[in-house]
């Protein structure tokens, strides 16, 4: 999927922090010249413009970016309750508009509608256990909001047990699955990578990685657990 544009720049931290959870690449931009200097070769996914400090500027680039060649859209526009009643005459600058502070929930909700009516677009490839969750297109990880500091072998290896639960797996299946066939590490390789995601899920999740004795590793929980 390709980056949504958020406006202004840089990025209200509440709007990137709710579209990093909810799994959306975003690129920011300071004005419509700026959108259209960073624009990917594909396009943009959409555009998420908040009015909520400067709200002539937001409106302003609004504008620009609903009169080029190809308008941009979906066009999700984020206002103030103070400034609800400017949009009524404005109706024609985007596609759908919310309420800041933003929620996750909402954020999700409302971008889907809107992939979904303008027929672009599409949520990034995500696996998503409880509160973990796995962005298979930008190698993010991410625990109840928080991000992962993950190195390469310990996203893959995270990954690959994530899209596994509950199936155990022995050191030497793990050495060929996530190394490959010709890793020539030991087994001692893979509990070192699973200790340190332990840790960097914290005490509070490590527990999604269990340890099967005298076997190996599961993730999860098994559909016959009671």
């Amino acid at each position: 999927m390709e980056p949504l544009l958020v406006h202004p720049s840089p990025a209200p931290p509440g709007l990137t922090n709710v579209l990093d959870r909810v799994g959306y690449p975003w690129r920011p931009a300071a004005d419509a010249d700026d959108a259209t200097r960073l624009e990917p070769q594909d396009g943009w996914a959409g555009a998420i413009v908040s009015a909520e400090v400067d709200a002539d500027a937001a409106f302003a680039t609004c504008r620009t970016l609903r009169k080029r060649d190809v308008p941009l859209s979906p066009l999700l526009l984020v206002v103030t309750s103070f400034q609800l009643h400017d949009l009524e005459l404005r109706e024609d600058l985007f596609d759908d508009f919310c309420v800041g502070p933003i929620e996750a929930g909402e954020l999700e909700a409302r971008l889907k509608h809107l992939f979904w009516r303008t027929g672009t677009g599409t949520r990034p490839e995500l696996i998503e256990y409880g509160q973990l969750m796995l962005n298979l297109e930008t190698y993010q990880a991410a625990i109840d909001g928080r991000p992962l500091d993950l190195t390469f072998m310990e996203y893959e290896l995270l990954k690959f047990l994530a899209t596994h639960p509950g199936k155990v797996f022995t050191r030497e299946t793990l050495l060929s699955r996530v190394w490959g066939y010709e890793y020539y590490g030991g087994a001692r390789t893979v509990d070192v990578h699973i200790r340190r995601l332990r840790a960097k899920l914290t005490e509070e999740h490590a527990h999604l990685i269990q340890t099967v004795r005298s076997v190996g590793y599961r993730f999860g929980q098994s559909r016959w657990s009671l």
